[in-house]
């Protein structure tokens, strides 16, 4: 896949961080990890995320990667 290629992978942390009433700044404290690599992620920049980072994640929001990640297929023509 082209590096400039959009990919089709959602990131749903603006709704978790939502329901459960937490900022990106309290997660970044719980989580251990900086608040700029946690909005890379939130904006759907990153390019990877390692999986002890999503196991933080969904500990700290008592999720599954699931509620966190989607993937929606582009439509074929």
């Amino acid at each position: 896949m082209p590096e400039e290629e959009l990919h089709t992978i959602r990131i749903h942390l603006d709704r978790l961080l939502a329901e459960r009433g937490m900022t990106l700044t309290e997660l970044s404290a719980q989580v251990g990890i900086t608040v700029v690599n946690l909005s890379v992620l939130k904006n759907e920049r990153a390019k990877a995320v390692r999986f002890s980072t999503l196991s933080r994640i969904c500990d700290v929001l008592r999720c599954q990667p699931g509620d966190l990640i989607t993937h929606e297929p582009a439509e074929r023509v």
